[in-house]
């Protein structure tokens, strides 16, 4: 049943399609959805914290958090009749109710719910929240299972509460944040959906199929019908595909007209280069150094998006597209989000120019005086976002190569593009699948590297249990006796890189007196002062050190080929991207290379942390890996829009929205073509943010 013709509650109620979409310019009131959680009954400061590491800090993140799935319908039973142990539904009313600790640390709720066939007792484990809200009277719709004579809750639904216990909302949920939780969050902020608003012209609705904003988000979170849920997830994803095409053609517009040096073919200086190569570039490789050298013979900047995965070799093609700019007399820069990665390009770009006679500098935010001269003299400069300061002068720009791109924001991108003109290699090791990169990479080319070198081998994963660890270590020291070096990576325990480094320290002295006492233990962490880093890695690099315990610096730019073991510790904290980018550390040589990660047992882990474990011990294709963040985290985090400046792809599913992008593509070119008081209600409905920031 189209949402339109369904009859919702009547805070709900459904305007006509195609009734004048003035009507929704005046009823609504956006800035109340601006209120933080804590404004919500029961959330106080921890829990607060904790649905702010899930993106959830407005009662608008709440609105629009979007289930991974819905729990499908069983059937009701009366509790005379329970038996088995299969999942059904119970309804009743609650006699009392009680909440006891354990000696683990956990609550468990108990509350006797009665039917006019029998009574039986109700558990829930860690919802002590739950406990003011059953009292005695509460009819309660519980989904569940027998369990050693109890019934326990997996969904339920309260009178006005949270969802029924048919097709009920699974939200991406953490250890301290549990789904029934956000069921009941989510349900307190959907009486204020209509202050969203809705921007979109009743045509442009009416036209594409399109339901009411504040229908949909209805829908998306209680639907009557699992049609229902995909409608309501249509609109929405329409509405943020309209937001990116936007942007994706305002930045192709500022483009045009603006010009960049046409190189010539490449010459001697690019011929040494290749010949020097210690081994033989792959077909990818040829033929993404083939395209670049087209996209440098003309006078329009290009703008190409090389992605790749771990140890593919971008880095070799990169150094390429930036002598191609020297031997034209013109400059190359190589742009970084953060020094770590700054410094490692600058350690493995330096050693090849310095043999091909080309002069490379580093530029970072804590550069002397006398090092900024030096980089403003390079031919080829490797630096952080100090590169678009003003008081850096890059004369002569012609190539610019900003890796991992999607960690700066536009404005940062812009800002070396409008001072410059260069043209412009963008580079990831986070590879993405190929329909979304074109979507939201849609005004750059894209070029893949999906082959490896033939010299490497697959990294041999797997996944170790604590009790196990002793065994992981054992394994570690058989390398270092072979003369190999290993990496031993500490958690993300908290936001806070005085928290990680601590927790580094602690580690490495663990080892130095435990597993690793009769070896040489390196600490590498984001605290350490630049200079230290640089030598810290230099020193590893060299062989001076055997293991190096390191935070999350380590997850891109070192290359070490003679590491070729890594020990993750508590792997469960991190995601899928990461750890893949992780475990790119090792396999850099010909040797055979192996990564263990560390973690609890599958029975105490959650879903999510589960299927990531078990991904990345499935597979070493970057590719196939983003495939599988895709199904679990959602486009928009798996690409970082937020840091990118885009708005976040939390509805769309690009491999089934072709169409709707293709609608969406079609309606940015109108609105932008007739720019008024149209494209004003679009930003407005999207919270005040500038279209295309």
């Amino acid at each position: 049943m189209p949402l339109a013709a369904r009859r919702l509650p009547t805070e709900f109620a459904s305007l006509d399609p195609l009734e004048a979409w003035t009507r929704t310019r005046t009823s609504p009131r956006p800035e109340r959805l601006e209120a933080g959680v804590e404004t919500l009954p029961g959330v106080g400061p921890k829990l607060r914290a904790q649905l702010g590491k899930l993106g959830l800090r407005t009662l608008r993140d709440l609105l629009e958090y979007r289930p991974r799935d819905y729990q499908r319908a069983v059937g009701e039973t009366r509790i005379a009749d329970l038996f088995g142990d299969g999942e059904v539904v119970i309804a009743g009313d609650v006699l009392g109710a009680s909440l006891r600790p354990t000696r683990r640390r956990t609550t468990v709720l108990r509350a006797a719910v009665a039917d006019e066939s029998g009574t039986i007792t109700a558990v829930w484990f860690n919802q002590p929240w739950l406990a003011d809200k059953l009292r005695p009277g509460t009819r309660v719709r519980l989904r569940g299972q027998l369990r050693r004579g109890d019934f326990a809750v997996k969904s339920f639904d309260l009178e006005g509460g949270a969802a029924t216990a048919d097709l009920a909302p699974i939200y991406p949920a953490s250890e301290h944040v549990s789904v029934a939780r956000l069921r009941d969050l989510v349900a307190q902020a959907l009486p204020l959906a209509r202050d969203l608003g809705d921007g979109l012209p009743a045509a442009l609705k009416a036209r594409s199929r399109l339901a009411q904003r504040a229908d949909a988000l209805l829908a998306l979170h209680r639907p009557g019908a699992p049609e229902e849920a995909e409608e309501g997830r249509r609109r929405l994803a329409f509405d943020e595909l309209l937001v990116l095409q936007l942007g994706l053609l305002r930045l192709g517009r500022e483009r045009e007209g603006a010009s960049a040096p046409a190189l010539p073919a490449p010459g001697e200086l690019a011929a040494r280069y290749r010949a020097g190569l210690p081994f033989r570039l792959t077909t990818d490789q040829e033929r993404v150094m083939g395209e670049i050298d087209t996209d440098l013979a003309r006078p329009v900047p290009m703008q190409r998006l090389l992605q790749g995965d771990v140890g593919s070799g971008k880095t070799v093609v990169a150094l390429y597209a930036l002598l191609r700019a020297v031997e034209a007399g013109r400059r190359g820069a190589l742009m970084a989000p953060t020094e770590t990665l700054a410094e490692q390009h600058f350690l493995t770009l330096e050693e090849r120019c310095r043999e091909l006679g080309v002069s490379c500098a580093l530029l970072t935010g804590s550069a002397t005086r006398a090092q900024r001269l030096e980089a403003e003299r390079a031919s080829i400069v490797v630096g952080t976002h100090a590169l678009i300061q003003e008081s850096v002068e890059l004369s002569d720009l012609a190539v610019a190569v900003v890796d991992e791109q999607h960690r700066f924001g536009v404005e940062q991108r812009r800002a070396l593009a409008a001072r410059h003109s260069p043209h412009v290699l963008h580079m990831t090791a986070t590879p993405i699948p190929r329909t979304l990169a074109l979507t939201v990479y849609g005004d750059l080319q894209v070029s893949e590297i999906t082959l490896l070198p033939a010299s490497r081998k697959p990294i041999v994963t797997a996944w170790v249990t604590p009790e196990r660890s002793g065994e992981a270590y054992r394994r570690l020291r058989r390398h270092l006796d072979d003369g190999r070096q290993a990496y031993v990576v500490c958690p993300l325990i908290e936001e806070s890189e005085t928290t990680l480094a601590r927790a580094a320290e602690a580690e490495a002295e663990r080892l130095r007196l435990g597993e690793l006492r009769d070896y040489r233990v390196g600490l590498l962490h984001g605290r350490l002062r630049p200079q230290d880093r640089r030598e810290l890695m230099g020193r590893f690099k060299a062989g001076a050190i055997d293991v190096l315990v390191a935070t999350t610096v380590i997850e891109v730019g070192v290359d070490v080929p003679n590491a070729t073991i890594m020990i993750v510790q508590e792997a469960d904290r991190f995601g899928l991207a990461q750890l893949h980018q992780l475990r790119g550390r090792v396999g850099r040589g010909a040797e055979q290379s192996y990564c263990l990660l560390v973690s609890r047992g599958r029975d105490e882990l959650t879903d999510a942390a589960r299927e990531r474990l078990e991904a990345l011990v499935r597979t070493t294709d970057g590719f196939e890996l983003a495939e599988a963040d895709l199904e679990l985290r959602g486009e928009g985090q798996l690409l970082g829009t937020r840091q990118a400046g885009l708005s976040e792809l939390r509805f769309t599913r690009l491999r089934a929205d072709r169409e709707l992008l293709e609608g969406a593509r079609a309606a940015a070119a109108s609105l932008l073509d007739h720019e008024g008081p149209l494209l004003d209600e679009v930003e407005r409905l999207f919270g005040g943010r500038e279209v295309g920031a």
